[in-house]
Formats: C-alpha cells, structure tokens, sequence
C-alpha cells in the first residue's frame, strides 16, 4: 500500500467517525426538541380540558403563595423587584440583543444570526400561543401585583429560558471550565427563580410557568439543531453542549473561524 493510499484511508476513517458522532449529535438535538415539545403539547391539552388534578396544583399553589405574599410584603417587594427589574423580558431581550451587536461585531455571523433568531422566535411563538390559548390570568383576593394578557405560557419564563440558554451557548467557550457549572447553576437558578415570582406574586398559574419553560427549551434546541446542521454543512465538527455552539469563538482572529 503506498503512502498516499494510507493516507486517504486514514482521512475516509476520520470522516466516517465524524460523521456517525454528527449524526449522534443532530439525532440528540431532535430527540431534545421532542422530548420538550411533546410535554409541552400535553400540557396544553391538559389546560384545555380543564383535568382536575392540574387545576388543583394550580389553585393549590396559587392560594398558599399568595397568602405568604400577604402576609410578607418585605419579600413580595424583592419578588416585584427580581421579577420587573432584573429578570424582566424587556432586561433580558436587551442583554441578548448586546450580545448579538458583540457577536456581529466579532465578525460571528452565523452565531449573530442564531442569538437573533432563538430570541425573536421565542417572543413570536410565545405571544401567538398566549393568543391562540387565551387563558386567564388568576383572579385573588388583595392581589400583589397585577400583568396585562392572557396567561399561557408565561412570557417570563420563556423568555428567562431562552435568553440564559442563548447566553449559555454562546459565552461558554470563553469561560474556563472550572467555571462553567457555576455559569450553569446560576442560569438554571435565574429560570427557576423566574418562574417562581410569577407564581408567587399572584400573575401566573404553576402551568404556565411550566408551559413558558418547555416551549422555550422547545425553541433553543430546534434552532441549535439547524446550528448544528450548519456546522456539519461547512465541515466543522460538532461542538459538545459544554463547549458552547462555537468553539471556535475562542480564537485571536474570531472571524477566521465563524465568517461565511
């Protein structure tokens, strides 16, 4: 066998093994977007046809949150302040549209392009369901806040998701890695920490949190999903969630690895 035969099998194998761990991966990321679509879906049909034991959960926990606001207006008053201030959708909306601007100006496309993407969908698909689903906000007694709309899915919550998950994505390749499981807890805490002020200040039901936090993964994972098929497209090797969607991102000449 001559060299430039051992050569070409050794490119065919690399290759080949490339390209079972993409289709790995991209099967991965469909099975992701499943796996949140198809609770999302059942919760809404649940919502729909009013099953009691959901309706329970959401009176339930309505009612004993709603009363501990009342009786802590201390602690309502951090909640209002997390809640309107600091995880608002607008505060939120504009940290990602900072750090598209920073990507565009870093010559990122393609990562621009999906920052921009994932966030104006995820407002887009949000406001259609809560049009389409018009469900009523909870009505209480001495209410402790008060949100104009329906109420399903909430719109802090999918919009906490999809905006920690496209900062996650993004800002992981440069952050060391003893550091990204802070990153991921204090990102997972902000989501959670969301979805419980909405509830306990009275604006939204417990299922509408958990509608806001599927659908807004739903939206992440379909959009890296098409990433990932870019980055197979262009010959790149798929990048692992813990890495961030682009490695590359990392390099001292950014736009070698990420332009057109």
């Amino acid at each position: 066998m001559t060299a430039r035969a051992t050569v070409k099998g050794l490119r065919d194998r690399r290759r080949a093994t490339a390209d079972r761990r993409f289709g790995a991966r991209l099967l991965g990321s469909a099975a992701a977007a499943a796996i949140t679509a198809v609770p999302f879906g059942l919760l809404l049909v649940l919502i729909e046809g009013q099953w009691g034991p959901l309706r329970r959960l959401d009176a339930g926990a309505a009612r004993r949150l709603h009363g501990t606001a009342l009786e802590h207006p201390a602690w309502t008053s951090v909640l209002r302040f997390l809640s309107d201030r600091v995880w608002d959708p607008v505060t939120l909306r504009t940290a990602v549209a900072l750090l598209t601007l920073w990507l565009v100006y870093r010559r990122a496309w393609r990562l621009a392009a999906w920052s921009a993407v994932t966030a104006v969908a995820g407002g887009f698909i949000g406001l259609l369901v809560k049009t389409v689903v018009e469900r009523a906000r909870p009505s209480l007694e001495d209410p402790v806040a008060r949100a104009p709309g329906f109420s399903f899915p909430s719109g802090h919550a999918m919009t906490a998701t999809t905006s920690f998950a496209v900062m996650l994505l993004v800002l992981l390749p440069l952050v060391p890695r003893s550091w990204r499981p802070l990153c991921w807890g204090a990102a997972v805490l902000s989501v959670v920490g969301v979805g419980f002020t909405r509830v306990a200040l009275g604006v939204h039901w417990f299922s509408d949190v958990l509608g806001g936090w599927l659908l807004g993964l739903t939206v992440v994972a379909l959009t890296a999903w098409a990433f990932e098929a870019w980055r197979a497209d262009t010959g790149r090797p798929p990048a692992a969630v813990g890495e961030g969607l682009e490695p590359e991102l990392t390099e001292d000449r950014p736009e070698a690895g990420t332009s057109a």
